[in-house]
Formats: structure tokens, C-alpha cells, sequence
């Protein structure tokens, strides 16, 4: 999508704060003991009330409103009957469409107390995720996306997954431009539209270098390789002349 008129801002600034409030509301929630799909439902249960519908379920036909992946799993994973438990690594992440425009958004937690190594992951996620939210504006190249998340994940000796891209969003859930890389590329030419709406998503890693499937009867579910703990953090944004406009935040 390719923000032209006010109308289409609202909407997007609308869905994206519902998704955003999924998400708190679902990281607010969990508590060891509860299962994933209890989890999930408080996020389905959200959208319901304000409207939405699941991107995932609406797009690829997803065995779950939501996506919640835990500890060894970095992304996709299917709400179910797996038990939370004090310590896990949790990746709650959300996408809803309302009135045709689609946003999508995600963060990683430590359930309770756990490996203080596990806290800072997530510490240096969250400021890889800014760092290539700062770095966007109209005009400039994309490439510095990936060059800024960068820094932050060499300085602090981290890795980052290099098949899970950033992307288009808002006229659908994976939209034009395409993946949009959270790594440093050199082969990476384009610039930002004005107006572009897209996500900011690195999945930054204690070791991981690539997203693979691991379990045989699940086509979704997503694991690093080499397995090693990962996080992701996400916001839906719209590039402007004067740097991004997040929409999902949930104030």
C-alpha cells in the first residue's frame, strides 16, 4: 500500500492499533500454566470486539488467529495445547484486516524470571527494530534498513535470520514492494516511496543464521538454524519526507 489520501491513513492508524492492542493485552495475559491456544483466543477474542479479522486466517487459511512461537520456535508458530511455563522465550505475533486494510505487528517476551541472557536478547531485538525504524524515510535507500539492524546485532555479537524479510503491508498482509531485507545487503538498490507502508520485523539471534521447518506434521512453525534462541520485534509503519509514522501502537 502507498498512503495518498487521509481516508486510507485513518484506517490503516485504526487497524493498526487493534492489532497493537492484541498483542499488549495477549503479553499481558500470559501466565505459566496457560496454553498457547488460551493465549491465542484472548487475541482472537480482541479483534472480534473491534472488528478485525485474522490476517492469517483470512490470507493463507492459518490453524490459528495468531502466531505464538515459544523458545526453540522463532516464528508461526500454532496456537495449541503446548504449556507455558516461568522462563520461556514467547513471540506473540499479530495481523488483522479491517475495512480491507491489513497491519501487522509482533514482540518477543521472557515469560516471568529466566536466563538474564534471554532479557538482553530481547533488549537488543527491540533496539534493532528501532534502529531500522529510525533509518527509514521517503527517498532514502532501503538497503539502510538492514545496514542500520546491523550494527546493533555485530555490536552486541548477535546474528540475524536472513530468509525472514520485512515486507509490504496494508492492501494485503505481504504486499509491494516484496521482502524488504533486516540485514546488511550490498545488493539492494531500491528506495522508499513516499507514502509506502511496510513492516520493520529483524529476527535477531543468539547463533541463528536461517528460518527452517522442524516438525514433520507442521507445515508452519519455524525454527533457526542452528538452533538457537531468536526474537522478533515489529511494527507496521508508513514512510514519510520527514521519517516513519508508526500505526502500531496501541496509545
Amino acid at each position: 500500500m502507498t498512503i495518498t489520501t487521509e481516508e486510507q491513513l485513518e484506517k490503516l492508524k485504526a487497524i493498526g492499533r487493534i492489532c497493537a492492542v492484541a498483542r499488549d493485552a495477549m503479553a499481558a495475559a500470559m501466565r505459566p500454566g496457560m496454553t498457547t491456544l488460551e493465549l491465542d483466543e484472548l487475541g482472537a477474542k480482541i479483534l472480534a470486539e473491534n472488528g478485525a479479522l485474522s490476517a492469517p486466517i483470512v490470507t493463507y487459511d492459518f490453524p490459528g488467529h495468531t502466531c505464538i512461537s515459544v523458545n526453540e520456535e522463532i516464528a508461526h508458530g500454532i496456537p495449541g495445547e503446548r504449556v507455558l511455563a516461568e522462563g520461556d522465550l514467547v513471540n506473540i505475533d499479530v495481523s488483522a484486516v479491517k475495512d480491507g486494510v491489513f497491519a501487522d505487528c509482533g514482540a518477543s517476551f521472557v515469560l516471568g524470571r529466566g536466563d538474564p541472557r534471554l532479557d538482553a536478547l530481547c533488549r537488543d531485538g527491540k533496539k534493532a527494530m528501532w534502529a531500522g525504524i529510525r533509518a527509514t524515510r521517503s527517498g532514502a535507500p532501503i538497503a539502510d534498513i538492514g545496514t542500520a539492524i546491523g550494527k546493533v546485532a555485530k555490536k552486541g555479537g548477535y546474528t540475524l535470520i536472513r530468509n525472514l524479510a520485512s515486507h509490504g503491508v496494508g492492501d494485503s498482509l505481504h504486499d509491494e514492494p516484496g521482502e524488504i531485507p533486516t540485514w546488511p545487503d550490498r545488493s539492494e538498490r531500491r528506495r522508499i516511496s513516499d507514502g509506502l507502508v511496510f513492516t520493520i520485523e529483524p529476527f535477531l539471534s543468539m547463533g541463528g543464521q536461517m528460518a527452517e521447518q522442524m516438525y514433520e506434521d507442521d507445515e508452519w512453525t519455524l525454527t533457526a538454524e542452528p538452533l538457537a534462541p531468536c526474537v522478533q520485534y515489529e511494527h507496521t509503519i508508513v514512510a514519510t519526507p520527514r521519517g516513519p509514522v508508526v500505526v502500531t501502537l496501541a496509545a
